[in-house]
């Protein structure tokens, strides 16, 4: 009995200093400079957000870490890159809504976002805005709908791009409510908001921050946001729910991804310090002003969140038989 307890002491601590050596040889994460990959050009919407991230992380963490735009192929370059990068939490992707609408538009990507990516945390949210010429004789969800079945094929809406999610937003609600408005594509909300104040379009969906001066100047109208509740920068603008669309919804959201086989560990690291990050008062005060809501989940959550994403933006492209022009 002895000689076995000696035997299973011996066993015992060999195993201990084993463990002991594997942790010790695993390196520090993270060890040097992190870059948060973002699929588009410099100075748009996603820019700030990204560096409101990396200048948060470096802080807390003490490493460096850089934005590095690399748009091209909506969106494909960039995700490309991060989804053949080395799966040591040292190279990030800040996804957008792209990330799961263009799937459905571009059947053969270089990639797959389910099996290529882990998911690690969401930041932020925001509903679209349905806004209208002031002369369309709707001022709410409920008139426009009446208006547009009335007027079978004769309303049109304007959109940013062909299958882009303000695209989308609005074959959504034609699928849900049987209507039948016409879209009218234009290269950038830029171009298309003047044709929409002179009513050579009646509507569009927009981003809430972008919609802000021309509603408060009267130039266009509101009609109801996308998400499940008021926006603070529009809290008069009334949710698609309570227009009387409960089952609508469709927001934009940004967060984290990784390239497939990071650590659970790194990828629990970096959800729980985005959930700090997100806590911050001076981070919330900064995502409001940019018209974002602040929006924790874990990295189960927000892979649910990306499959059901996946799934929703496919029937739709495929229901309104949307096809990606170039």
């Amino acid at each position: 009995m002895k000689r076995f307890a000696l035997l299973a002491g011996m066993l015992t601590a060999g195993v201990l200093t084993a463990l002991a050596a594997t942790v010790s040889a695993q390196p520090a994460y993270p060890s040097r400079q992190i870059r948060i990959v973002v699929p588009f050009p410099p100075g748009g919407s996603v820019d700030p957000i990204a560096r409101t991230v990396a200048q948060q992380i470096n802080e807390r963490w003490g490493q460096p870490v850089i934005v590095e735009n690399r748009p091209g192929g909506n969106t494909i370059i960039g995700t490309e890159l991060v989804a053949k990068a080395a799966p040591d939490g040292h190279t990030l992707l800040l996804a957008s809504l792209t990330f799961v609408t263009a799937p459905g538009l571009l059947p053969h990507l270089p990639y797959d976002p389910l099996r290529d990516f882990d998911a690690a945390a969401t930041i932020a949210r925001s509903g679209y805005v349905l806004v209208a010429n002031p002369s369309l004789p709707a001022n709410n969800l409920k008139e426009l709908i009446a208006l547009a079945k009335s007027r079978p094929g004769q309303l049109n809406y304007a959109s940013s791009a062909v299958g882009g999610a303000l695209h989308l937003a609005a074959e959504l609600l034609n699928i849900m409510v049987g209507t039948k408005m016409q879209h009218i594509p234009y290269k950038g909300s830029s171009q298309l908001m003047p044709d929409l104040i002179a009513g050579q379009v009646h509507l569009s969906f927009q981003s809430t921050i972008g919609s802000i001066p021309f509603i408060n100047s009267k130039r266009v109208k509101a009609l109801g946001i996308t998400s499940t509740t008021r926006s603070p920068a529009l809290h008069n603008v009334p949710t698609f729910a309570e227009g009387g669309l409960p089952k609508y919804e469709l927001a934009a959201w940004y967060g984290i991804l990784l390239p497939a086989g990071t650590s659970k560990e790194i990828t629990a690291r970096l959800s729980a310090e985005m959930a700090r990050i997100l806590a911050l008062p001076g981070v919330r005060k900064e995502l409001a002003t940019q018209g974002l809501e602040p929006f924790t989940s874990s990295p189960e959550q927000f892979r649910a969140m990306i499959k059901a994403d996946l799934d929703k933006f496919a029937r739709i492209i495929k229901t309104a038989n949307i096809r990606y022009e170039q």
